[in-house]
């Protein structure tokens, strides 16, 4: 296991797409290298989301901060060429100062980032709990499936959408479960 007093968090710049990748090569490292003394963790903060797929939902992890690793990590020595070199990592995220030394990122900007992922995953997973009244969503599933409307309550426990929509140019409340709007 890694040092505790020196650890801090830096953000790897990854291929979009390829962050798992970095990840599994990452974690491998740290069980069969030395690097494990000096790398704790290897993070990439997702949120789980439903998507349709042949008319059916799937759920899906889905990232939330597209071409970026977190590492949790000491660097010492030449374990900053090591993480900087691994496939699929284009460098570390940076200051544009002369020293160009990867900047570590704040304990309390991780803890925020942590507790967004998992707020996201706490409650219904089928779908995000933050529209707002006044907002403007687009209906995917039901009755009124392609039509638009505009939120006039919101009710966080149970999940549901009231608001009117336009049917047919027509105003007509609707009453919606959060899986079936999308923003618009």
């Amino acid at each position: 296991m890694a040092e505790n007093k020196n650890l801090q968090w830096y953000v790897l710049r990854a291929i979009s797409g390829k962050e798992s990748k970095v990840k599994e090569m990452l974690d491998a490292a740290c069980k069969n290298t030395d690097l494990g003394k000096y790398v704790a963790q290897v993070l990439i903060p997702t949120e789980k989301v439903y998507t349709t797929r042949g008319g059916k939902k799937v759920l899906k992890d889905r990232n939330l901060f597209s071409g970026y690793v977190f590492v949790q990590a000491v660097l010492r020595g030449d374990v900053e060429d090591y993480l900087r070199n691994t496939t699929n990592v284009i460098d570390f995220v940076r200051s544009r100062d002369a020293n160009r030394k990867p900047e570590p990122i704040r304990e309390s900007d991780i803890a925020r980032m942590l507790n967004a992922a998992d707020g996201e995953s706490s409650g219904d997973e089928s779908s995000p709990n933050d529209f707002i009244v006044g907002e403007t969503v687009k209906v995917n599933e039901g009755p009124f499936s392609g039509f638009t409307g505009e939120i006039e309550e919101v009710n966080r426990e149970r999940c549901k959408l009231k608001g009117m929509g336009k049917v047919f140019g027509r105003p007509t409340p609707l009453e919606l479960d959060n899986s079936q709007v999308t923003r618009e």
